[in-house]
């Protein structure tokens, strides 16, 4: 990231707005200057070849992308194996840096030359890539296949849930809040109507369930049978709903088993990471909040301050006023959003832990409202990640009466 080294070459500042089947290069020097705009085949040989051809003209080639992950990971392989540094600029710094610059148009060559005088001008707004580091590398695309797993599950249940709902909302109610009980779809995908499930009975309804729910089975079984006598009008739809249950149902089934794999994963990934320890020791942290947090934040060492990891993270409130108009304090909206939501879940699992609810508890006290709190209870555990990733040190509660 310096200026023209002693034996006259120049680090080269390079970036790639990369692409599914071709990127956009742009290169600049230290002074501004550009030496290469043109867009570059997503290919091992062409990117090997351009890479090579810089570093013969200059000292180090700096290599800068706006996508580490997916679509621009050859890129920073092929730049590695040729002994290329290797950075990226996180799209919301981009976004930011770019209404500095002339113009409003969004195209690949304006986006490239921009990140590349970012990293030229503001070397401080890149984020390091380990290169070695494999392990937050798979735990990178398994984590997201598995947000996207998460989301098809709800997009189905909340499918089942309107279904139910318009043909029999009494049995709705009794099956609704187990919707993902192994129990509730076994049955929903073999009976996929009301009149079916009657016509079961109670002892074939109990022999099925047992086996996935053997202390809730009867219980569960007089409770349907109770929602089904409140309702004796058969629904336009029913019919239907009848065919569309029990594939819904089986979706639901597979989508969670799968999600139950990768868990298992997950776990084991984050177990071999030498912070793993530290993560999960902190309550409310499990192995899909804590494998978001390494993917996300690392070791903390990009972030300057705890400060710093709270504004990324979008815990940081932005105080709105203008002139004698203060709206108060809220969040900016404008940060890493799954990593606010990594914090989120570790906050509403962290109110078992009492510690953490007595100081829930204050804020309420204080005349915060709910979501206020929990905002303040996040960048308080932000605070003290922050603090336990860079010493490498397990939580530890704070006893009463001592400093906060």
């Amino acid at each position: 990231m310096e200026g023209p080294a002693r034996d006259g070459h120049r680090r080269h500042r390079r970036l790639l707005d990369v692409g599914k089947g071709e990127h956009h290069a742009t290169a600049v020097t230290p002074a501004g200057k550009k030496t290469f705009d043109k867009r570059l085949p997503n290919t091992e040989p062409k990117l090997r070849e351009l890479f090579a051809k810089l570093r013969a003209k200059h000292r180090t080639v700096l290599v800068v992308v706006d996508q580490p992950a997916s679509i621009g990971a050859l890129p920073l392989a092929v730049a590695r194996n040729l002994g290329c540094p290797v950075a990226y600029l996180p799209g919301l710094t981009m976004r930011r840096i770019a209404d500095l610059y002339p113009g409003e148009a969004k195209t690949d060559a304006r986006d490239a030359f921009i990140i590349a005088d970012a990293a030229r001008a503001m070397p401080h707004t890149l984020r390091a890539i380990d290169n070695e580091d494999e392990t937050i590398s798979e735990l990178e695309m398994i984590v997201g296949f598995d947000d996207d797993l998460a989301g098809e599950a709800t997009r189905v249940a909340n499918r089942l849930h309107g279904l139910l709902t318009q043909i029999h909302p009494s049995l709705e109610r009794v099956l609704g809040p187990r919707l993902q009980h192994p129990a509730v779809l076994t049955l929903l995908e073999r009976f996929g109507s009301p009149a079916q499930i009657r016509k079961a009975g109670r002892r074939r309804l109990v022999t099925l369930l047992r086996p996935k729910a053997p202390r809730m089975a009867e219980r569960l079984v007089e409770e349907i049978f109770t929602a089904l006598d409140e309702q004796t009008v058969t629904v336009p739809g029913t019919e239907a709903a009848t065919l569309i249950v029990p594939s819904l149902a089986a979706s639901l089934t597979a989508v969670l088993n799968q999600r139950t794999l990768l868990a298992g994963r997950i776990e084991e990934l984050l177990a071999n990471h030498l912070l793993s320890k530290v993560l999960t020791w902190m309550p409310g942290v499990g192995v899909r909040t804590g494998a978001r947090i390494l993917i996300e934040v690392g070791d903390g060492n990009t972030f300057p301050t705890a400060g710093h990891l709270a504004a990324y993270a979008d815990l940081a409130p932005a105080t709105h006023s203008s002139g004698s108009s203060i709206r108060g304090e809220q969040p900016s909206r404008r940060g890493n959003k799954q990593l606010k939501r990594a914090f989120f879940l570790s906050v509403l699992a962290a109110l078992a832990d009492p510690i953490s609810r007595a100081y829930y508890d204050k804020k309420i006290a204080q005349g915060k409202h709910h979501t206020q709190a929990l905002l303040c209870l996040a960048r308080r555990r932000a605070d003290v990640l922050f603090a336990m990733l860079r010493e490498g040190t397990f939580y530890e509660p704070q006893q009463p009466g001592s400093a906060a």
